[in-house]
């Protein structure tokens, strides 16, 4: 079966034996006495115990193997399914069982959605169910989910839903900037410029200002801006600042009007000092960092 490819390209030839013993073939044959039983009914169902337990072991066998092959992902569908198909023709008795493994590694290899998904998490958060939110959130943060540990990291930040934590929100908020979310990386910005959760350093704040900036996160270019303006972790650079003060005035939304204008009269500030070379340039930089986007 397919499954067992992925078991066979990792060199765990032992699993490939073991489950193509007891694959589609051993499937057909539960099928084939569903529909046309014969004798000794009380020993066949022993053996067929026997045959669905050892099925669902190599299934769990395979979970780990599969989890790191994710190429294998379309195949390993196709495979459940066809399983699944023949599976229907066995006892009801078992289907649980087997339903059961079938999830797992579905899950495992990244088919299946978790029932409680970081949208139903994020829309908690912003109708203010932060106890809601932060259930949903912390299994999905800890089986690696970018967006719920970047969300996990923001309630710990705030203390909603729980008490504040800053070194808790530090910790989410790596682990999901080290996956390039950009807002988990504008609030690593912001605590160390601010000193919290972490030593105070202008430039590893100016640094996750950076990263942020780079993807498109208007407040962490606008924060960078200020920070090229002022010197502050970065050297005093007047067209730095005003490329990305003027990046961040183009990227607020409509409805962060005040941020807008805000970076508005910080880029002119910044341009009330600088020479029509500088301007140009400027100008010229941002319009760059739009054509490599």
């Amino acid at each position: 079966m397919a499954v067992c490819c992925v078991a066979a390209k990792e060199g765990h030839t032992h699993l490939w034996g073991k489950f193509h013993h007891i694959g589609v073939g051993r499937m057909a044959t539960l099928a084939r006495r569903r529909l046309f039983p014969f004798g000794r009914q009380r020993e066949e169902n022993e053996e067929l115990r026997e045959e669905l337990t050892a099925l669902q072991n190599a299934l769990w066998a395979c979970r780990d193997v599969a989890g790191r092959w994710s190429e294998f992902r379309r195949s390993v569908t196709v495979a459940i399914a066809v399983s699944s198909l023949l599976a229907g023709f066995v006892l009801g008795v078992y289907r649980d069982r087997l339903v059961h493994a079938f999830a797992d590694v579905a899950q495992v290899t990244g088919l299946s959605t978790p029932i409680r998904d970081i949208d139903a998490a994020t829309e908690a958060y912003q109708k203010g169910k932060y106890a809601v939110a932060l259930d949903l959130a912390r299994p999905l943060a800890e089986a690696g989910d970018v967006r719920g540990q970047s969300l996990l990291g923001l309630l710990y930040y705030r203390g909603r839903g729980t008490p504040q934590d800053p070194s808790e929100a530090a910790k989410w908020f790596m682990r999901a900037a080290n996956q390039n979310d950009a807002a988990a990386q504008f609030y690593l910005g912001v605590m160390w410029g601010e000193g919290v959760g972490v030593p105070q350093d202008f430039e590893r704040a100016a640094k996750w200002y950076r990263r942020a900036a780079d993807l498109g996160d208007a407040q962490a270019q606008y924060n960078l801006g200020l920070a090229y303006a002022k010197g502050e972790g970065v050297p005093q650079d007047n067209v730095a600042a005003h490329m990305w003060l003027n990046l961040a005035a183009a990227h607020f939304l409509p409805t962060e009007a005040a941020r807008r204008t805000a970076a508005v009269n910080s880029r002119d500030a910044v341009a009330s000092k600088m020479t029509p070379e500088q301007l140009a340039e400027a100008q010229k930089r941002a319009h760059d960092w739009h054509q490599r986007r």
